[in-house]
């Protein structure tokens, strides 16, 4: 029997979602683990991070080519077999060498999950439907980000933190036995590329010389910066500048559950506004709101309770312009080369990601015990984000996207 729809959206959320629970269960254990394996040197405990989301766009860049060779199924499989054999290892893992190592390889494997489940959503859908589609996954995908720092933070109230691995072992398994269980394989033998490099290298310039996948791209760059910046940052501000670790955990859930709106208004309009005129609003109205907070932070306004609810009602800014973006750009991007969806997510996802982490590991090395490095940075990308996303309308202008 097909899988239903619902199940199928519920489905590719659970699996987008292992890279969120790979990050954000990690934030409340953040202090601890610097205390722990880097106590000279606290701003590296970011790596932690970063290296997760550095293998996870250099597995982006394989998975996809692979899963149009040997199926969507099969390389599910041996990314959830990976992503597990190194969540073990960081168990046992006794300096930050050997975490950062294996966060690396865990997103690596976690790069599967993330890229099949976009490639299955081109597979069955396209256009503003594969849009709205891609909406709905990312609102469920929500609850995820602001369960997962309750959870880790819950997990360390009654054992290490290395026990936060384990729930990550746990949920691999339930998604890819569900992916096993309910998901026939959309690519019969014949419809299968063969993994060739003179193959993969056509889909390559197929890619890159489409105006409109580029610009796209770019604008994911820009767009992607300001959400790892402030994953990076967010749990360090809240502890160095807030004095508010304790409650970090109940503050994030809340802004990421209400950011979930974000997707669900999206899903609701994009059909009638389309892709192109949310993304520009989203990043424009980011504009406006960033060079508030800087005028407020140079006013000496952001500290004490004020300032507390400010900064928060900024991240929720963050996260929502996120929800009104990111699936809004993978749809433009993914829509002329359903042919080659599995490579094209998988170049796509790995160009936006790996330079977006890039800028934002840069950054956040900066940080000073402030919110200023944050705001300078977000503010520069969502202009260069409006600047990219307005080239967006030269192309395809006779299409309703």
């Amino acid at each position: 029997m097909r899988i239903s729809t619902p199940e199928f959206i519920a489905l590719m959320a659970m699996l987008v979602a292992t890279v969120a629970i790979s990050i954000d269960a990690m934030l409340p254990a953040l202090p601890d683990i610097a205390a722990t394996l880097t106590p000279e040197r606290p701003n590296n405990v970011q790596l932690i991070l970063s290296s997760f989301i550095v293998g996870m766009s250099i597995g982006t860049l394989i998975v996809g080519p692979l899963s149009d060779s040997f199926g969507r199924k099969t390389v599910i499989y041996w990314g959830a077999g990976l992503y597990i054999l190194a969540s073990i290892i960081c168990i046992f893992a006794s300096n930050l060498e050997t975490v950062i190592v294996a966060r690396l390889c865990q997103g690596f494997g976690a790069a599967a999950p993330r890229i099949v489940s976009q490639a299955l959503i081109r597979d069955l859908y396209s256009g503003r439907q594969m849009a709205r589609i891609s909406s709905f996954v990312m609102m469920i995908f929500s609850i995820v980000p602001a369960l997962a720092p309750l959870l880790g933070a819950g997990l360390m109230s009654i054992f290490a933190w290395q026990s936060i691995f384990v729930i990550f072992i746990v949920f691999s398994t339930l998604s890819t036995a569900w992916t096993g269980l309910r998901i026939q394989e959309p690519l019969a033998p014949e419809q299968r590329i063969p993994f060739r490099r003179a193959a993969f290298q056509a889909a390559l310039v197929e890619i890159f010389s489409l105006g409109m996948v580029r610009i796209s791209m770019l604008t994911m760059v820009f767009a992607y910066a300001m959400l790892f910046l402030s994953i990076l940052m967010v749990q360090q501000i809240f502890d160095q500048f807030y004095g508010r670790a304790d409650s970090f955990p109940r503050w994030f859930a809340l802004v990421a559950g209400l950011s979930a709106s974000a997707s669900f208004l999206n899903s609701m309009i994009v059909m009638r506004l389309g892709m192109r005129r949310l993304i520009s609003a989203a990043l424009r109205i980011q504009i406006v709101w960033s060079l508030g907070m800087l005028v407020l932070y140079t006013q000496g306004l952001m500290a004490g309770n004020l300032g507390f609810a400010l900064f928060i009602f900024w991240i929720f800014g963050l996260f929502f312009q996120a929800g009104m973006t990111l699936g809004n750009l993978t749809a433009l991007a993914m829509e002329p080369l359903g042919h080659i969806a599995g490579t094209a997510a998988s170049v796509t996802s790995a160009v936006a990601t790996l330079g977006s982490i890039l800028l934002a590991s840069m950054a956040g090395q900066f940080f000073d015990g402030t919110p200023l490095v944050m705001l300078i940075a977000i503010f520069a990308w969502s202009i260069c984000g409006s600047l990219s996303a307005h080239r967006l309308k030269r192309f395809d202008r006779t299409r309703a996207l």
